[in-house]
């Protein structure tokens, strides 16, 4: 232990610590010198393959409108998603049946038409033509069902509009 110390207070100590201290300087000086070519050799290297431009700007540029891009996007598919849900109560279901209502007035100028929304939601119109006059009556629809009395046409016409796409 003694020997140590007597090393460290000696002369020959400081010198080598001086050479060492030397030694780091003249090897952050490189570093540091080697680190600026570095970093023009980057920067010429950019500046060429952007033409001229700064490639580094361009790119931050390009990253800045691809995430407004993708807020655009969020907001298109929020959108779409409120119009999705807004189209499941308009009509999307329709059947229609054609029908005799008089056995004398020849064709089948009655119809019954059944206009649904996704969960079978609407109406159910019913045009009954005579020879002397033409009446349309209208029946609610919900769930596929009506609490009015339906005729066989009205039910068939409710029946092919809930089995259409």
């Amino acid at each position: 232990m003694e020997i140590i110390l007597n090393f460290l207070k000696s002369d020959t100590f400081l010198i080598i610590l001086f050479v060492f201290l030397i030694v780091l300087l003249i090897l952050y000086f490189r570093t540091t010198l080697h680190l600026r070519k570095l970093r023009e050799s980057y920067s010429k290297f950019m500046n060429k393959l952007g033409n001229g431009n700064d490639l580094d700007q361009m790119i931050r540029t390009y990253i800045e409108k691809v995430e407004k891009t993708d807020e655009k996007n969020e907001e298109i598919m929020n959108y779409c998603k409120k119009i999705d849900n807004e189209m499941m109560e308009c009509i999307q279901k329709m059947g229609i049946v054609r029908y005799n209502a008089f056995k004398d007035t020849g064709s089948d100028l009655s119809f019954t038409l059944a206009l649904l929304d996704k969960y079978n939601n609407g109406v159910v119109l019913n045009g009954i033509y005579a020879r002397d006059s033409s009446n349309i009556y209208a029946k609610p629809v919900e769930n596929g069902e009506s609490k009015y009395v339906l005729s066989n046409e009205e039910k068939e016409a409710i029946q092919k509009a809930i089995e259409s796409k």
